[in-house]
């Protein structure tokens, strides 16, 4: 059974940094292209990055562009998601994912493993 586990969350002021981490088990990584999804009370669930199974090729939503930088260590089965000059609006539930298709936008119906999510929380 496919676990996926995220970690790294926490509480944070404005300008602050955190680099959030996912590892999976039962999952051969280099396989899957993964991706970071957060979401805020009320919200729905957006994207905020991915990145293909080789990590050679990214994508990000414009609001987190410059901000944070996705990795991936395929040896260690760890997603990275470095996070810097955090904002307010940042604030959500972020969620790691797996999916055994690429495209050049993080399509949420994509992917098929989810772990239980890491809370960010960014204060004024």
């Amino acid at each position: 059974q496919v676990q996926v586990v995220e970690s790294g969350g926490g509480l944070v002021q404005a300008g602050g940094s955190l680099r959030l981490s996912c590892t999976a088990s039962e999952l051969t990584f280099v396989n899957y292209a993964l991706g970071w999804f957060r979401q805020a009370p009320g919200k729905e669930r957006e994207a905020v990055s991915c990145i293909k199974w080789g990590g050679g090729e990214t994508a990000y939503a414009d609001s987190v562009k410059g901000r944070f930088t996705i990795s991936r260590d395929n040896a260690k089965n760890t997603l990275y998601l470095q996070m810097n000059s955090l904002k307010p609006e940042d604030t959500a539930m972020y969620y790691c994912a797996a999916s055994s298709f690429w495209r050049s936008v993080c399509w949420i119906n994509d992917y098929k493993y989810w772990g239980q999510g890491t809370q960010v929380t960014v204060s004024s």
